[in-house]
């Protein structure tokens, strides 16, 4: 099964220090982080810990070999 691509590029935030989790099936209503809409996909969120406020590229298109994280897999699509 395939992530739905939820965006063809990196959500660029900035974050505060604490725990998120990633939205790996691309349904999320609140890209790019999880909402619980992959209840039944077989897919599951990615949890990752900021220890200090940062500026994170976001993996959009989920098909990242470093999820959370754009890696540029989205320029295949």
């Amino acid at each position: 099964m395939e992530p739905k691509i939820a965006q063809k590029g990196p959500y660029v935030l900035d974050l505060k220090p604490g725990t998120y989790w990633w939205c790996a099936c691309g349904q999320s209503k609140t890209q790019p982080f999880c909402d619980g809409s992959h209840k039944g996909s077989g897919f599951e969120p990615i949890k990752f810990d900021l220890a200090e406020a940062t500026q994170v590229a976001m993996c959009g298109c989920k098909h990242s070999n470093k999820k959370p994280f754009c890696d540029g897999s989205h320029k295949k699509f």
